[in-house]
């Protein structure tokens, strides 16, 4: 549902007014605005709990009710540091502004505020908080941490009751609730925040993932390389992400004098694969791919979950070509992740070209226009070519060149970046990279960068979200559960067909407990394991099974041979 964002802007100041009435002290954060409405930052002398919301709730409505006069005005910021004398988060917001806008209630509140085309509060009709979190001023982890109120507000009730059912399906579909429920992976302080733990489940899952991009690069011209998770200060210094991306790094490691750090990224790594021997255009294109583990520094206010951590694993890919060979390179990735998102039903939401800014003066793009100029159209052809749609983005691109960009949305409502196909022709240069073409001449290729799905943490958040962890055969963390009917009547059968299936590679669990029967079916379907099967006196009578499907009541009874043929073709198959 679309969400009114001056109304829940206003929604917010609300919110900070009746903040301070009930708590005076309050210093006031800042308010932010989202697809699911309104967010507002405080310093309290005692953090709120979710348990004081209908208390503020309450007085907002009142404010509400009291009919404010809202005067929307722009005053000099000599004034504006008299206002917010006693509010430093304010005051470092407006610092350096010649005029600071601000929203007065009548003549007891002010905030800082630009003009809405709202003139009554009372045009807010319906309004909800939704929950209290600890957030760092400025997601620094070094600054003050405050408490963060979120909330939605409405001008019809009933807009407002179709939102909160749209945020319980989002809910259950939040990859760190499905996570958790399933027992695919956890997070522990012990071992470090944002490094996250694969739990058997989640790693069955993780490696199925693996192996099927490792099989379709190798059938699309692949080799695969090793480097190490460590890589000197000097190479990331050569490639430039030293000046450009120190601040995602973790800190160095000094080893007798050489200056290392974790690697963010294994392009500088593949480029030193490619240098080990001198190179002719009949080895081009030349691709190699490699199964990384990666380290990023990322706020801790910023870690959510799965998508976005400081370990991660990525099957990333490297293409080394001439200028001619781009667009059949670049259209040949785009396929690949096409057939990928495919077979794991993933849904693109939006394609994005991501284009430098030729007025920007910050260095933040490499100098070359015609390069770039040549880069960019070279990407916007192929994307037209394949009847793509998709928007541009002017200042989005990578400091060394274009990229497009497939996203999807997560069930919180976010839209993150799954896909990546990035040109890069500065890198060559850094490295000097080289070639001999057909006359023998020295010539300079072009690299391209391309991530087949994306970080393997971020896909699996993806993909939980998107199935609402109902995961295909093949996929699936347990793909048989062995129920007896009897244990002790039934169960030298299930181990024998448990071994069985496990030694032709069968993710299987043997539920051999004492819980009832009826519970055990349960529990089989509340993991969303996608078959079950119940062994009683007359499967072992005829060396059967009886299974059925998750989320199916009907029960079919087969031989036991035909059971596994059925689960061999559909793994195969990957349907």
């Amino acid at each position: 549902m679309q969400i009114n964002q001056e109304l829940n802007k206003l929604a917010s100041i609300l919110l900070a007014k009746s903040i301070i009435d009930i708590y005076p002290s309050t210093i006031l954060g800042e308010s932010s605005i989202n697809e699911d409405g309104f967010n507002y930052s405080f310093s309290l002398d005692t953090p709120i709990s979710i348990k004081e919301l209908p208390k503020i709730l309450k007085q907002m409505r009142k404010n509400i009710d009291r009919g404010y006069k809202l005067t929307y005005e722009f005053i000099s910021y000599a004034k504006a540091k008299e206002l917010f004398v006693n509010q430093k988060y304010h005051l470092e917001l407006i610092h350096g502004q010649e005029k600071v806008a601000i929203v007065k209630f009548g003549d007891d509140f002010f905030d800082l505020c630009e003009e809405l085309n709202i003139e009554k509060l009372s045009q807010i009709k319906s309004i909800e908080l939704m929950n209290v979190a600890g957030v760092y001023w400025k997601s620094n982890a070094k600054n003050q941490q405050l408490s963060s109120i979120s909330g939605c507000a409405f001008d019809k009730q009933a807009d407002l009751d179709e939102f909160k059912k749209e945020l319980t399906e989002r809910k259950e579909r939040d990859h760190r609730k499905l996570g958790n429920d399933l027992e695919l992976f956890t997070f522990d302080l012990l071992a470090g925040q944002g490094l996250p733990i694969w739990l058997p489940k989640g790693s069955a899952i993780k490696y199925e993932i693996d192996a099927y991009i490792h099989n379709l690069l190798q059938r699309n011209g692949y080799k695969f390389v090793n480097s190490p998770v460590l890589g000197s200060k000097q190479l990331y210094e050569t490639s430039g992400h030293w000046s450009h991306y120190r601040d995602n790094m973790f800190p160095t490691i000094d080893v007798d004098g050489d200056i290392h750090v974790l690697r963010p990224m294994t392009c500088p790594h593949h480029l030193l694969v490619y240098q080990q021997k001198p190179r002719s255009y009949r080895e081009l294109p030349f691709r190699v791919a490699e199964h990384a583990i990666l380290h990023r520094y990322e706020t801790s206010g910023s870690l959510t979950g799965l998508e976005r951590v400081r370990s991660m694993q990525l099957i990333d890919t490297h293409i080394i070509c001439t200028n001619e060979q781009i667009k059949d390179v670049v259209e040949r990735c785009y396929k690949i992740i096409n057939e990928a998102s495919t077979t794991f039903g993933v849904e693109i939401h939006s394609v994005d070209l991501a284009l430098h800014d030729k007025n920007d003066t910050s260095k933040k793009f490499f100098d070359g226009e015609k390069v770039w100029e040549s880069a960019e159209n070279s990407l916007r052809k192929v994307l037209k070519e394949l009847k793509i749609n998709f928007k541009e983005e002017v200042g989005e691109a990578a400091f060394y060149g274009p990229k497009i960009d497939l996203q999807v949305k997560t069930a919180l409502g976010r839209i993150i970046t799954a896909y990546t196909i990035q040109l890069d022709f500065l890198l060559p240069e850094k490295f000097d990279l080289q070639y001999k073409d057909q006359n023998g001449q020295i010539q300079r290729p072009v690299l391209v960068h391309a991530s087949v799905i994306g970080t393997l943490e971020r896909f699996v958040s993806i993909l939980l979200e998107q199935n609402k962890g109902v995961f295909p055969l093949w996929l699936a963390p347990v793909q048989v559960a062995v129920i007896p009917v009897d244990p002790l009547k039934h169960g030298i059968y299930c181990e024998k067909i448990t071994l069985l299936m496990e030694q032709n590679l069968i993710r299987v669990e043997f539920d051999n407990s004492d819980e009832r029967l009826a519970k055990k079916i349960r529990d089989a379907q509340i993991q969303k394991i996608p078959y079950q099967i119940v062994i009683g006196d007359n499967e072992i009578k005829n060396n059967s099974v009886s299974y059925r499907l998750y989320g199916q009541q009907d029960s079919h009874e087969v031989p036991f041979s035909e059971f596994e043929k059925i689960l061999k073709e559909q793994i195969i198959s990957k349907k």
